[in-house]
C-alpha cells in the first residue's frame, strides 16, 4: 500500500508488467499437459494428509510459490475437470505456514466432494493488503494451470475478507494474454464487498465508544495514543490482555452473581450504541486492535483512514454526554486514498458473479451487499451480478446446501448464459433435494 505514494506512471508500468506476467503464465499453463512438471521457480508439490471432510480418494499437496506463499491443492480421484481458486479471509496476522490452507479446505470440503479440484493460497505475508493478496490468489491459479493443465471451468471463490480479495483479483486479472477469461465465474460468500474504506469504520466507532465507557484501552498506565491506531507501533499487547480488560469493564462471560451492576450497565450501553451482540464484542475489538495496528502503522505509515468527526452516537443512557465526551478523529485524505486504491472495488465485474450472504452474519454485516450492488450498478455491470441471502447467523461457514445451490446456479449461468433469478434459490435448493434450504428474500 505504500506504493500509492510513488510515481503514478511507474506504478502503472509495474502493474501492467505484473498483469502481463500473469497472462503469460496462463497461456503457458493452458498448453501444458496434465501432470506437467512445475516451473523451476515453484517448489514441487509435497503430499499431505487431506482433511477427512473432503472424503476418500482425494489427494492433497502443499507447495510454496515463487513469491513465498504456501499453496494447498486438493485433487479428487473423480475430478470433474473444474477448479475452485480460493481466497481466504482474515487478514491473518501470523506468518504463513505450509498447512494453513487445510483449515480453509476443510471448511469448504463440500466443493471437493462435488468433484472440484481446489487450490488455496496463504498469501505471501501476514496482515492487510488486498492487492497483494489478489496477486497471490491469481498466481495460485496460474500454478495450478501450469501443473495440471487448464480446467474446463475455473471459478474464483472468496470468503469474508477473501471476498474483497477475490473481487479485486477478478477486476485486476480478468483475462490472459490471449484475451480469454482467467475465471469463468466468481462466488463471494459473506464477503467484505463494501471495500476497505467502508468496511472498518464501525470498528473505529466501537473503539471510541468502548473507550468512553471503559477507559482501559488504552489504560491510564499505557502510553497515550488515538484509538484509531489500534495500538502504537511496537506495542506488544496480547489477545489475552485485551480480553482481560474487556471482562474487567463489562463483565462479559461472568455469571450474574459475579458481574457488578456497573459492569452490566457499561456492557448494555456499549452494545446498544454499537448494535453488536454480546458474544461478538471481544472479536470486533480484537480486529479493531491488532488489525488496525497492522493497517495503520505498517500499511498506511501511521496515517488515519477513519473519521468520526460528525458521527452522532445514540442508544446510551445519556447521548448528549457521550457525544460531547467521546474521542473524535478526522481522516487523513492521503490515508483514505491509499486504502481506497488497495481495497475499494470499481464494480466493473468482468464475468458472472454470485454473492451469498447470511442475513444475520455477525462479522461482515449483510448491509455490505447493498453497497456492492450500487457500486456494480454505477459501473454498468448489474447484468453480471446476482446476490442471494440465507437466514443463517454464522460467518465463517454456512450450510453445505447453501454453497452447493449457489455453485450449481453459477455453473448453469456460465453454461447457458441465463442469469438466475435471486428470488428462486429456495426452490432451486429444494428441487436439488438438498437440506437444509435457508434462502430468503431480504
Amino acid at each position: 500500500m505504500s506504493g500509492a505514494r510513488s510515481d503514478p506512471t511507474l506504478l502503472k508500468g509495474v502493474r501492467a508488467a505484473l498483469r502481463g506476467l500473469g497472462a503469460a503464465l496462463a497461456v503457458l499453463a493452458a498448453s501444458a499437459p496434465v501432470g506437467a512438471s512445475p516451473s523451476p521457480s515453484v517448489d514441487a508439490p509435497t503430499p499431505v494428509d487431506c482433511p477427512r471432510s473432503v472424503g476418500r480418494e482425494v489427494r492433497c499437496f502443499t507447495l510454496k510459490d515463487e513469491a513465498g506463499a504456501w499453496l494447498v491443492i486438493a485433487l479428487p480421484a473423480t475430478w470433474n475437470g473444474r477448479l475452485i481458486v480460493h481466497a481466504h479471509g482474515g487478514p491473518r496476522t501470523g506468518e504463513p505456514a505450509a498447512e494453513d490452507g487445510l483449515e480453509d479446505l476443510d471448511r469448504f470440503a463440500v466443493m471437493v466432494r462435488r468433484g472440484y479440484a481446489w487450490i488455496g493460497s496463504t498469501y505471501r505475508r501476514p496482515g492487510y493488503g488486498v492487492r497483494s493478496a489478489a496477486e497471490d490468489v491469481d498466481r495460485s491459479r496460474a500454478v495450478f494451470w501450469r501443473l495440471h493443465g487448464r480446467p474446463t471451468l475455473t471459478l474464483l471463490h472468496g470468503q469474508s475478507w477473501g471476498g474483497n480479495v477475490a473481487a479485486k483479483a477478478a477486476e485486476l486479472y480478468p483475462r490472459g494474454e490471449d484475451g480469454t477469461l482467467n475465471y469463468d465465474g466468481v462466488l463471494l460468500t459473506n464477503g467484505v464487498v463494501n471495500g476497505g474504506t467502508r468496511a472498518y469504520q464501525f470498528r473505529a466507532d466501537l473503539r471510541a465508544v468502548y473507550q468512553y465507557f471503559c477507559g482501559n484501552h488504552p489504560a491510564a498506565s499505557d502510553p497515550r495514543y488515538p484509538v484509531w491506531q489500534g495500538l502504537p507501533a511496537g506495542a506488544t499487547m496480547t489477545r489475552a490482555e485485551l480480553r482481560r480488560r474487556v471482562v474487567a469493564c463489562t463483565g462479559i462471560g461472568l455469571s450474574a452473581r459475579d458481574r457488578t451492576a456497573a459492569q452490566t450497565q457499561r456492557k448494555r450501553q456499549i452494545l446498544a450504541v454499537t448494535g453488536l451482540q454480546e458474544d461478538e464484542l471481544i472479536a470486533h475489538l480484537t480486529w479493531a486492535t491488532f488489525l488496525f495496528q497492522d493497517l495503520v502503522q505498517v500499511r498506511l505509515g501511521g496515517r488515519n483512514p477513519f473519521d468520526n468527526s460528525t458521527r452522532v452516537y445514540a442508544g446510551s443512557d445519556d447521548d448528549a454526554a457521550l457525544n460531547a465526551g467521546v474521542e473524535r478523529f478526522t481522516a487523513d485524505p492521503e490515508a483514505v486514498a491509499m486504502l481506497a486504491h488497495d481495497a475499494d472495488l470499481t464494480g466493473a465485474i468482468p464475468m458472472p458473479t454470485l454473492t451469498l450472504h447470511a442475513l444475520h452474519d455477525p462479522t461482515v454485516f449483510h448491509s455490505a451487499e447493498a453497497v456492492y450492488a450500487e457500486t456494480v450498478r454505477a459501473a454498468g455491470r448489474s447484468d453480471l451480478l446476482v446476490q442471494v441471502t440465507t437466514d443463517e447467523d454464522q460467518h465463517s461457514q454456512l450450510e453445505d446446501a447453501s454453497y452447493l445451490t449457489a455453485l450449481i446456479a453459477l455453473e448453469g449461468w456460465i453454461e447457458t448464459g441465463e442469469r438466475p433469478d435471486a428470488d428462486g434459490f429456495q426452490q432451486r435448493c429444494e428441487a436439488l433435494g438438498l437440506k437444509p434450504c435457508r434462502f430468503v428474500v431480504p
